[in-house]
């Protein structure tokens, strides 16, 4: 009979993380596209939220004087979608290790564009992360720095497991 796989503390941080980490990624994607004008029904109307959704994103983008206007749309069309696939991936549980790696990347970039903002003194009324319009504050880099933090030890403990044998295919001493 197959033991099944020990759940310890990495595989246990893992697990949690990815959990946290792919439904809050979720969540910002389904903000940014979905959640200020909700409209359903009919295709044309959604159609429309969707594109009015992601003009004001791009908006938000604009504010942070990182990017141009145009790379600024480009950016507010692709970030969502970016998002939206990472976390359903994370939540699905599918090669982890390699979008955690992901996650961790992406929030650096998070982290340092909303740094450089803070530090520049920028007039950020939306940060664009979430639903909420929340402007950019102290707050805001310790909850992303958390994020961070997070990402970077599940990375860190999904690499580490993954160098272990797996249970299954240990060669048994007996």
């Amino acid at each position: 009979m197959m033991q099944s796989s020990p759940l310890n503390l990495r595989r246990t941080v893992v697990l949690l993380g990815r959990l946290f980490l792919g439904a809050t990624f979720v969540y910002a994607a389904y903000s940014k596209i979905l959640h200020p004008t909700l409209i359903l029904h009919p295709w044309f109307a959604f159609k429309f939220a969707v594109q009015a959704n992601l003009a004001n994103f791009a908006g938000e983008v604009e504010t942070f004087k990182f990017v141009s206007t145009a790379n600024a749309a480009l950016l507010a069309h692709t970030l969502p979608l970016i998002e939206l696939a990472l976390g359903l991936l994370l939540l699905l549980g599918w090669r982890v290790r390699y979008w955690l790696t992901g996650v961790s990347l992406l929030l650096i970039v998070f982290l340092s564009v909303l740094t450089r903002a803070y530090l520049l003194h920028l007039d950020i009324k939306d940060c664009g992360c979430f639903a909420t319009p929340e402007p950019l504050n102290g707050m805001t880099l310790v909850r992303d720095s958390v994020f961070l933090a997070a990402a970077l030890l599940c990375t860190y403990c999904a690499f580490v497991e993954a160098r272990k044998p797996h249970p299954w295919t240990a060669t048994s001493s007996s």
